[in-house]
């Protein structure tokens, strides 16, 4: 008699596909439960994500809704990259606001580029707006790190990443070029604008008050190509109701000027973020090290201790 063994990744990826099949409302309701245990049951973490929104002027009526938003994104993971790959749920669930002027933009063929920070269901955003016009205009293009665990990094590849309309480029020299070449090609791009990226890759930058280490990809690939950008957010509705997609031109800044320098390129992206950022504080990942000082700046430390 054959035994079958799983391992702890066999496990892991099992109940995350069986948990794919739990209604998303559910999954909502559960996850929101988490994050209040979380909130109460991690000081460190609880101190970290009332820092991070009172310092940027937000009262704890306008951020308390993001702790149990924290949760219901955690319990969402599995239906996003777990759920089948068969026919798409998105169109039921999904609510637009914007698409006109993108679709514009997309069929002017000068590239298009959306940036969308860690508010809501980012990942939600990638899958909809690849598969809302991968028959018109193609893939939506973005980079992507494996993830370090060997069961995420299956899951995910099997899943969402490679779900109809996404194109994954690997986080090199060669996934920068191939967005590149995408963008001059005409197609289009989506990219976390407010992730620290590794030292040499941003500038400091204002941000919410503080002084922040700013990517420099997202400012390079508009200039350089000169590709639209659009600022795009995924609110999670109440109750499980599903998602609404709202996608917002950001025309007229430093942020896609060849002549402006990396400094104020980022100033002007991370305006843009804190503009979303204020306009939905209940859905910010507030607890994300935004200000962490990238490993081997000397002159990172010194700028910290001004800012506190």
């Amino acid at each position: 008699m054959r035994v079958l063994v799983f391992t702890p990744s066999d496990r892991m990826i099992l109940l995350f596909r069986l948990l794919a099949h739990v209604p998303l409302r559910w999954m909502h309701a559960a996850g929101r439960c988490l994050g209040w245990l979380v909130w109460w049951g991690s000081p460190t973490y609880r101190q970290r994500f009332k820092d991070n929104a009172e310092r940027a002027g937000f009262t704890p009526a306008q951020y308390r809704p993001a702790i149990g938003a924290a949760g219901a994104m955690a319990a969402e993971l599995p239906w996003l990259w777990a759920r089948p790959q068969g026919e798409s749920v998105l169109p039921r669930i999904v609510r637009w606001e914007g698409t006109a002027e993108l679709e514009a933009a997309l069929a002017a063929r000068k590239g298009v580029i959306i940036a969308s920070p860690h508010i809501g269901c980012w990942e939600i955003l990638g899958q909809a707006v690849g598969e809302r016009f991968v028959d018109t205009y193609g893939p939506i293009t973005a980079l992507f790190r494996p993830a370090r665990k060997k069961w995420m990094a299956e899951l995910i590849g099997a899943g969402s990443r490679e779900r109809r309309g996404l194109q994954m480029l690997p986080t090199s020299v060669a996934g920068v070029r191939g967005l590149i070449r995408t963008l001059r090609a005409g197609g289009y791009t989506g990219i976390l604008p407010d992730q620290v990226p590794p030292l040499g890759q941003g500038v400091w930058a204002p941000f919410l008050g503080r002084p922040a280490y700013t990517m420099t990809l997202l400012p390079r690939l508009a200039q350089q190509t000169g590709a639209r950008v659009f600022f795009g957010v995924c609110e999670r509705l109440p109750r499980g109701k599903g998602y609404t997609i709202r996608l917002m031109p950001f025309d007229g800044t430093a942020l896609g000027d060849p002549k402006a320098t990396p400094e104020a390129a980022a100033a002007a992206m991370n305006e843009g973020i804190a503009a979303l950022i204020k306009a939905l504080p209940g859905q910010y990942v507030w607890d994300y090290a935004r200000y962490k000082q990238p490993r081997g700046d000397a002159a990172s430390a010194t700028r910290a201790e001004a800012a506190r």
